[in-house]
C-alpha cells in the first residue's frame, strides 16, 4: 500500500476535455449541463475521503438528473481510457504517477486505472481524477465493482491514506517442508481503530498474504544455496547474521515491504536458522 500524490487535474477540466469532441449537439448539451454536478460530486468525494467516510457517498444512477450511468461509462471508456481519446493525456499522466508499481499491493505492475468507487454505481465519479488510481489487473479485478457499506469496507486510498510511515506488515515462519512464511497485519498504535480495520480488510480483500507468501517462497529458493554455505562455515549464527543484515537493509528501503518482513521472520526463527531453510519438499 503505497502513497501517491493527488492528481492535479480538476474534475471540471477533465470532464470538459473528455466531452470536447462529442458531435451530437443534444448529447453534448446534456453532458455539459452536468459539469457542475460532477464538480460537486468531486468536492463531496474529497471531503468524505479525508474523513475516511467514502461509504457515505450516495449512489445515484443519474448525473444531474439526466445523464445515465451508461452515458458516463461511455465517456470514460470511449473518451478517456481509449487511445487517442480527448481525455487520454490525463489518463496517461495519472497512470504514470505510480512509476509502474501498483500502490494497492505495492508489488505488481500497473496495467490500468482503478475506479476507487466503481463507475457502475457512482457515475458522477467516472472521470473524476481523485477517484482514478493506478493499479495492477489483479487488484483491479479483486475490487471489481464492490461498494462499501460501512467505513471499514473502504479500501485504502493511495491519495488520501498514508500507511507508509509506520510499521504494520509482519511475518511468521511456518515450520513445514519446504519452509514457508505467513504474512499478517499488526496495526501501528499511532493509527485510529478505523484505519487499522480498513488496512486489515484491504489486506484480506486483495489476498496480499498469499501474494507475498508466494514471492517469499521464490526468494527462499534463490538464497537457499547461499544459506547452506553460511551454515557450513559458521552455523546458525552466520545464517542469522546475514538474514538480520538483509532485513535491516530492506526495512530502510521499504518499511512495509514483503522482503523486509520475510527476512526478519527468517532471522527470528531458530528452526529456520538451524537448517529449516534447507529442507525441500
Amino acid at each position: 500500500m503505497l502513497k501517491l500524490d493527488r492528481p492535479q487535474y480538476s474534475a471540471e477540466d477533465t470532464f470538459a476535455a473528455c466531452i470536447s469532441r462529442v458531435r451530437l449537439p443534444a448529447l453534448k448539451a446534456k453532458l455539459a449541463a452536468a459539469t457542475r454536478a460532477i464538480r460537486d460530486a468531486s468536492d463531496a468525494y474529497v471531503a468524505a475521503a479525508e474523513a475516511q467516510a467514502l461509504d457515505q457517498i450516495v449512489r445515484d444512477p443519474l448525473v444531474n438528473g439526466t445523464v445515465t450511468t451508461a452515458e458516463m461509462e461511455a465517456v470514460y471508456t470511449g473518451r478517456m481510457a481509449t487511445q487517442n481519446g480527448p481525455g487520454r493525456a490525463i489518463y496517461d499522466n495519472i497512470f504514470a504517477a505510480a512509476k509502474g508499481r501498483c500502490p494497492l499491493c505495492a508489488h505488481r505492475t500497473v496495467t490500468t486505472l482503478d475506479h476507487h468507487l466503481p463507475k457502475a454505481h457512482y457515475p458522477a465519479l467516472a472521470v473524476v481524477p481523485v477517484n482514478l488510481v493506478p493499479a495492477c489487473s489483479d487488484c483491479n479485478k479483486a475490487k471489481l465493482a464492490s461498494v462499501p457499506h460501512a467505513p471499514e469496507d473502504v479500501s485504502i486510498h493511495p491519495y488520501f491514506d498514508d500507511v507508509t510511515e509506520e510499521r504494520w506488515l509482519y511475518a511468521d515462519v511456518v515450520e513445514v517442508v519446504p519452509a514457508s512464511v505467513r504474512f499478517r497485519v499488526e496495526p501501528s498504535s499511532a493509527w485510529d481503530p478505523l484505519l487499522a480495520e480498513r488496512v486489515r480488510r484491504h489486506f484480506r480483500r486483495l489476498k496480499l498474504s498469499s501474494l507475498y507468501g508466494s514471492e517469499a517462497a521464490e526468494e527462499l529458493l534463490n538464497i537457499r544455496h547461499l544459506l547452506i554455505g553460511l551454515q557450513a562455515s559458521g552455523g546458525a549464527d552466520h545464517v542469522r547474521a546475514y538474514l538480520e543484515e538483509y532485513a535491516a537493509s530492506c526495512l530502510t528501503g521499504r518499511l512495509n515491504g514483503w522482503r523486509a518482513a520475510a527476512y526478519e521472520a527468517w532471522a527470528e526463527s531458530d528452526w529456520f536458522c538451524e537448517g529449516g531453510f534447507a529442507a525441500v519438499g
